[in-house]
């Protein structure tokens, strides 16, 4: 069923479930919320210790009776009792209070695109148990494109590439609808677990479960195609004796490591456009592609997609807020006319 315009400005507030963070809008008030999406429990006792930037840092570093739990995987929901017990905290009391004075709470959520009717079950299913009355569900790559600014109200086509932790989506848009999409099991997450495994297997170095991105920002000045300098010291603990180590790393290796789980975003780049009218297909060589999300800032792809596809390829300005900007964009009416959701409503 569509979700029109019309019903998402009676929404009041919009909610973007990552699996690496959570972000929240509330019409008026803008962007309130934007925290990992982590909580720490007490085993024991089932006491909520901390939710977002705090529990992030907990993980790795807890004892036996602290867990650190992600209640969202994938852009879904998997654990609606601690996704709740999360957005409520992070929330915090007063906006709660402001948001309970609403005669008729209506909430507005992203999801990823074909997402299964299970999953976007547990979504409305956590946002109802916060108080919503009515979740309207809008597709993650319409929401992300209309908050970095494209014209997916115009009859000519726009390309957009979200790059989540779990899962890479790529569409092309035209006249407020979806016309072809792919969505790609590869993320920042696959990224990270590629180098992980390449200085386990080359090096035996375990590296601290938030060295990762550190270590792809020392990549930066190279890039994933360039030549830059031959090597980076790292820190990390030795397989073996489990004693702190340092190594020098090839940055060359580090990149071809990358490049591996990146093939499959490839593919699904030339899936999408296979199956694009060839009339669109003529607008994407002027306008390219415009990557969102968290990994959109992953060093040097940008390069490589160029390299890959020989079209244009930009970062939104803002790329990791894009969707939950879109989704606010909507709420608060500033958004073309034939701007569309294309997803299930819910009561």
């Amino acid at each position: 069923m569509t979700v029109s315009l019309e019903q998402l400005r009676r929404c009041h507030v919009a909610v973007d479930l990552g699996a690496a963070r959570t972000r929240v809008f509330v019409k008026g008030a803008g962007l309130v919320v934007d925290e990992p999406s982590v909580a720490a429990v007490n085993t024991h006792t089932g006491a909520l210790i901390a939710v977002g930037d705090f529990a992030e840092k907990m993980t790795g570093r807890t004892p036996d009776y602290i867990r650190v739990a992600r209640p969202v995987s994938g852009g879904s929901v998997v654990d609606i009792e601690m996704a709740q017990r999360m957005l409520r905290h992070l929330l915090g009391e007063k906006l709660r209070r402001q948001l309970r004075r609403k005669p008729v709470l209506r909430a507005a959520a992203c999801t990823p695109h074909d997402s299964d009717p299970l999953a976007q079950r547990a979504t409305v299913e956590t946002l109802v148990g916060l108080g919503a009355r009515r979740v309207e569900l809008v597709d993650t790559l319409i929401a992300a494109a209309v908050g970095c600014g494209l014209p997916v109200a115009q009859p000519t086509a726009s390309m957009i590439m979200v790059c989540g932790a779990a899962t890479t989506q790529v569409a092309v848009l035209s006249l407020g609808s979806i016309v072809t999409a792919e969505r790609i099991p590869v993320g920042g997450n696959a990224i990270d677990h590629a180098v992980i495994q390449y200085l386990r297997h080359q090096h035996e170095l375990m590296l601290p479960s938030q060295s990762v991105r550190p270590l792809q920002i020392a990549l930066h000045g190279n890039g994933l195609t360039s030549h830059g300098p031959s090597s980076t010291e790292i820190h990390g603990r030795d397989v073996a004796t489990g004693l702190a180590r340092s190594v020098h790393v090839d940055t060359a290796a580090v990149r071809r490591a990358i490049h591996t789980p990146l093939t499959a975003v490839l593919d699904g780049i030339g899936k999408v456009l296979r199956d694009c009218p060839p009339d669109l297909v003529a607008d994407l060589a002027d306008r390219g592609i415009t990557m969102v999300g968290g990994s959109a800032r992953l060093p040097g792809l940008d390069q490589m997609l160029r390299d890959a596809t020989g079209m244009p390829v930009a970062i939104a300005e803002r790329p990791d807020v894009c969707a939950v900007l879109g989704l606010g964009e909507m709420l608060e009416g500033r958004t073309e006319p034939l701007a569309m959701a294309t997803l299930t409503e819910a009561d």
